[in-house]
């Protein structure tokens, strides 16, 4: 893994991709996943399961914490809804920016999962957000 990280660290993105490669790297895990799938239909094409490079980002992270070093970026994962369902679909609506049939949709996903609200947040947002979710009745995990 070290390796892949290495060489993730040397790649030089041209300057007119910049702009797209940025946006990209601020999308949720689920945002990815239906881009991936909204290219693949367009473009009648099938993407390979190790392009995706969110796993190497988060395995990444886990291994600098292990050698020590304090996490600064949490991904704020919920885990159960609870009784509030509608608080948690407004919570998730805020914090998202997404509709509310998409905060609905990802609300109702996490009986079959915990689902990933929001990623590489600070430490003092994730723990804000935590505590949104929690005064709902929601279960959430900071990772």
């Amino acid at each position: 893994m070290t390796e892949e990280n290495k060489k993730e660290e040397k790649i030089e993105i041209p300057e007119k991709f910049k702009k797209i490669v940025e946006e990209i790297e601020k999308m949720s895990v689920l945002d990815l996943s239906e881009l991936v799938k909204i290219l693949e239909k367009k473009f009648n094409v099938s993407a390979a399961p190790q392009v995706i490079a969110a796993p190497v980002a988060a395995s990444g992270s886990d291994a600098s914490q292990s050698l020590g070093e304090e996490k600064t970026s949490f991904n704020v994962v919920l885990k159960g809804i609870g009784d509030k369902k509608i608080e948690v679909i407004k919570i998730v609506r805020d914090i998202t920016g997404k509709g509310l049939k998409e905060a609905k949709d990802l609300v109702d996903a996490v009986v079959n999962g915990p689902q990933v609200i929001k990623e590489n947040v600070k430490k003092e947002e994730a723990e804000d957000l935590k505590k949104k979710f929690e005064e709902a009745g929601a279960q959430v995990e900071l990772k």
